[in-house]
């Protein structure tokens, strides 16, 4: 399975968001490009070990089956998933800002490696090993890229 441990994944990753636009519109959900970008860059920073929400009830009772069909099977994250309230971004943010910020963190993502990762349990999924994180990343990536036709 893919992940951002992986070069050539982030490389393949990052031309597809050379694709999106500020104008690029949504095939679902409610947010534009900048907040698709500042929702992304959120994300990875919890990764990386930014503090975030305590495990949800939902989480605690389907999360090893979502984790098992996301991370194991590879499917791909569904339409309108749950998204932890840190991450959630509804106000307007600027397109180029937000790029330039996605990139620098999925650079860092990329060069801290494994020992760069959170050991905090995912809201939903619980605990996950370096690898699994990486591997959520990229799942959650392109579940946005699909959103942008990207």
């Amino acid at each position: 399975m893919k992940n951002l441990f992986d070069q050539i994944t982030v490389d393949e990753i990052k031309q597809r968001f050379n694709q999106l636009r500020p104008t690029s519109t949504a095939l679902w959900g409610k947010m534009d490009p900048a907040q698709m970008l500042a929702h992304c860059s959120a994300t990875i920073e919890i990764a990386l070990g930014k503090p975030s929400q305590p495990r949800i009830l939902l989480g605690r009772l389907l999360g090893p089956l979502a984790k098992r069909s996301l991370l194991v099977k590879g499917e791909p994250m569904r339409r309108n998933a749950m998204t932890e309230a840190s991450c959630l971004v509804t106000n307007d943010r600027n397109y180029k800002a937000e790029r330039l910020r996605f990139f620098e963190l999925m650079d860092r993502f990329w060069a801290g490696g494994p020992s760069g990762c959170t050991n905090h349990p995912h809201f939903f999924f619980g605990r996950l090993t370096p690898l699994e994180w990486a591997t959520l990343m990229y799942s959650h990536l392109d579940h946005h890229l699909r959103q942008f036709n990207c």
